[in-house]
């Protein structure tokens, strides 16, 4: 009898417009079976990075791009089978052929290997000063935060004071008092970049501190060692991975120009910022030898900052669908 009951719609003026019947119904999206079934499937929040990630399409192509760029500056130097420092008088200056892609310099070795071989250097520089930034970075702002109370207040007065100290002047002066190596250049660079790293860190850490699982760690008996290391710094990573991939344009391009006014890397070293003053000086007669390494720095910035601000949107998680 149920199933024969009939239902009435009515227009607004009370007249009866058709009649239903409770077979004349489908129930549609859900039933008691699967009223509990998650529809969508679960993933992480590094999956969910990824997936938003590959969504961005100038964000997946500057990636692409600094692949091949690895690629060619780890194969380059030894692929083309041109040596890096030998001198060729013959070949000097010659411009970019079959033979020289981007030409040859004053002394006859070969433009393009030279270019790749540089480029390999500065992205080893940025990426050996990000590391150094990161880890200090992230120990210093760890220990301001989880500690607080005195030890906050002491840690933030030293970066207070080295902040406001000028970051070049005190990188030029290192880099007098150290000399040209790879050595004093990675100190040189990374002795007031990391303050900023810390503020950060210190920063999400305080946000962090007072986390259920971290008073459960706590209570358990785990060191601030221990938890700074394996539940804090770890729950940070989205912001540290967004600023190491926003950081190391900067010190690409600080260290090119160290090396391009001779305070930074000498000859016999290469790197991007050596080719670029060596063809400063013959910009005019030979202005290959000047646009080929500036415009290799330039496709690896870019690429660097347009990946950047694709993670940026990629690890916000308040962008999350």
């Amino acid at each position: 009898m149920a199933d024969k009951k009939n239902y009435t719609v009515e227009d607004p003026i009370g007249e009866e417009v058709k009649k239903f019947q409770k077979g004349d119904f489908t129930i549609i999206g859900s039933n008691a079976k699967d009223s509990d079934v998650i529809v969508r499937p679960a993933i992480t929040y590094w999956q969910d990075a990824w997936r938003r990630l590959r969504k961005n399409p100038v964000a997946m192509a500057s990636l692409i791009l600094l692949i091949i760029v690895a690629i060619m500056a780890i194969v380059v130097p030894y692929a083309t089978g041109w040596d890096l420092y030998k001198v060729e008088a013959i070949n000097k200056n010659q411009s970019p052929s079959s033979m020289h892609l981007f030409g040859t310099d004053a002394m006859g070795r070969d433009l393009f290997t030279r270019v790749w071989m540089g480029a390999r250097v500065s992205i080893l520089v940025a990426l050996a000063c990000t590391f150094i930034q990161a880890f200090v970075g992230c120990v210093y702002g760890g220990i301001m935060a989880y500690f607080g109370g005195i030890v906050d207040d002491i840690m933030m007065r030293i970066i207070e004071i080295i902040t406001s100290l000028p970051s070049l002047l005190i990188t030029l002066l290192m880099m007098m008092v150290l000399g040209n190596g790879m050595g004093a250049l990675l100190i040189a660079m990374c002795i007031t970049s990391w303050c900023g790293t810390a503020r950060q860190m210190r920063g999400m850490i305080m946000q962090l501190r007072e986390s259920e699982y971290v008073l459960a760690a706590e209570s358990l008996g785990a060191s601030p060692a221990r938890i700074i290391r394996k539940h804090l710094i770890p729950n940070c990573m989205g912001v540290l991975i967004l600023n190491i991939a926003t950081n190391i344009p900067g010190y690409i391009f600080t260290e090119s120009g160290l090396s391009f006014i001779g305070m930074g890397l000498q000859p016999p070293a290469i790197s991007l910022g050596n080719l670029l003053s060596a063809g400063q000086q013959l910009m005019m007669f030979y202005p290959s030898q000047l646009i080929c390494p500036a415009a290799v720095l330039c496709v690896i910035v870019l690429a660097f900052n347009l990946l950047g601000d694709g993670l940026r949107d990629a690890l916000d998680p308040r962008l999350r669908q």
